[in-house]
């Protein structure tokens, strides 16, 4: 038969269950604390795919690098001199050398060249009325020389009649009057001859005057047609200067008002680099700097020689004068990078440049642990920055290596394991 249990029993199975239930609950709330406070597993990361560097100390160069192109120091522009319109293209960019005098272009003005016409014979017209006036001034004065010595032969003949009627007179050979009419006739061809002269004179001035009006008109008939037949041939295209054709931007056809550019001529034996800088890294650039450009056919040095006084797109022009020969094969607009030389630092911390950090800031980096298994995270404080190198103020110390990779997808873990 069932023996019935006691009171004491069921107790102790109650406490049994509720002890159960709180060291399960303990255990539970354990779990989840830990498991809340756990810090993530470092990551495993390939160091075959990160780039490493090591902090070093030293001289160290302070640049700033820019791309840029060739380009001529001296550019010929070639502009439409009047309103025309193109017939012929002899020459298109990118061809041979060419030469001052050869032809690019013909042009086109009717109207211009009809003018030119008119403007030569209105020039040769006032040749021939020079010509002209010349004849008959030269006439006027003969016919005036011609009426002096008239005016001196008869002057002579009353002076002679004027003497032998005061001799006649004297001897009582004649009456006193007719040596006074004959002597006052004298007189009047005597005054004659002396206004005459005056007129002769004047003549020569007046002469000479009207010659020169009238040349005034002829050089200025010229210089009106010397202007037309120079616009004429402007209408003929030419270099200007020995060079290489760089553009040629019409088409057969096509009208050009006065000033239009037509073409560009540039000397290639004569070129700059025009760099393409940072705005945020112009402030230690200095026109009389040294820099070097790299035509990717060779290294040429030069200098800044020019900086342009604003920016455009966040960047700013600078020109450098090349101090060496160009390799072979370089020639306007081809694409240059080049480096300026700002500053000399004899002894500074620094390493390589990371792939992010900009010059005085605060970064973190991995620091590579000794035995290079692995790495943990650090706060860097950069100083001065160059192309290649940054300085390092804090963080870092001579000889530690670290991950200059683009390390950002780790950014939340503090170590990461490194596979060798």
């Amino acid at each position: 038969m069932d023996v019935p249990r006691g009171k004491e029993v069921a107790r102790r199975r109650r406490l049994k269950r509720i002890l159960f239930i709180v060291i399960a609950a303990l255990v539970v709330g354990g779990a989840s604390f830990a498991l809340a406070h756990l810090k993530p597993a470092a990551p495993s990361v390939d160091m075959s795919g990160l780039w490493p560097g090591t902090v070093r100390r030293g001289p160290m160069e302070l640049q700033v690098h820019g791309l840029g192109v060739l380009k001529p120091e001296q550019i010929y522009w070639i502009n439409a001199a009047v309103d025309s319109r193109v017939v012929q293209i002899v020459r298109r960019a990118g061809t041979d050398a060419i030469k001052a005098n050869d032809v690019i272009m013909v042009l086109s003005n009717p109207d211009l060249e009809l003018d030119a016409e008119k403007a030569e014979w209105t020039w040769k017209q006032e040749q021939a009325n020079l010509a002209n006036l010349k004849v008959k001034l030269e006439s006027d004065k003969l016919d005036q020389k011609a009426s002096l010595a008239e005016l001196e032969s008869q002057y002579t003949q009353a002076k002679l009649t004027a003497d032998k009627d005061l001799e006649l007179t004297r001897l009582n050979l004649q009456s006193e009057l007719t040596s006074k009419l004959s002597v006052d006739q004298a007189n009047q061809l005597q005054n004659r001859v002396a206004l005459q002269k005056q007129r002769l004179a004047i003549q020569d001035a007046s002469i000479k005057a009207q010659i020169e009006a009238q040349e005034v008109t002829v050089e200025s008939a010229r210089a009106a047609y010397e202007l037309k037949r120079k616009q004429v041939d402007q209408l003929t295209i030419r270099a200007g200067v020995d060079g290489v054709l760089q553009e040629v931007d019409v088409e057969v056809g096509q009208r050009v008002p006065a000033g239009t550019l037509l073409a560009k001529v540039a000397d290639p034996s004569k070129l700059k680099a025009v760099l393409q800088i940072a705005e945020t890294q112009m402030k230690d650039v200095r026109i009389g700097q040294d820099a070097t450009i790299d035509t990717r056919n060779g290294i040429v040095p030069g200098r800044v020689t020019r900086i342009d006084p604003s920016a455009t797109n966040g960047t700013v022009g600078v020109d450098v004068t090349l101090l060496a020969p160009l390799p072979p094969g370089s020639r306007p607009e081809l694409s240059v990078d080049g480096t300026i030389e700002i500053m000399h630092l004899p002894d500074v911390v620094y390493v390589d440049r990371p792939v992010s950090g900009e010059p005085g800031a605060t970064i973190g980096l991995f620091k590579i642990s000794p035995d290079g298994k692995s790495a943990e995270r650090v706060n860097v404080k950069l100083g001065r920055a160059s192309v290649n190198t940054i300085e390092v103020l804090d963080g870092l110390k001579v000889g530690d290596r670290v991950i200059l990779s683009d390390m950002s997808q780790y950014e939340s873990y503090p170590r990461i394991r490194l596979n060798q």
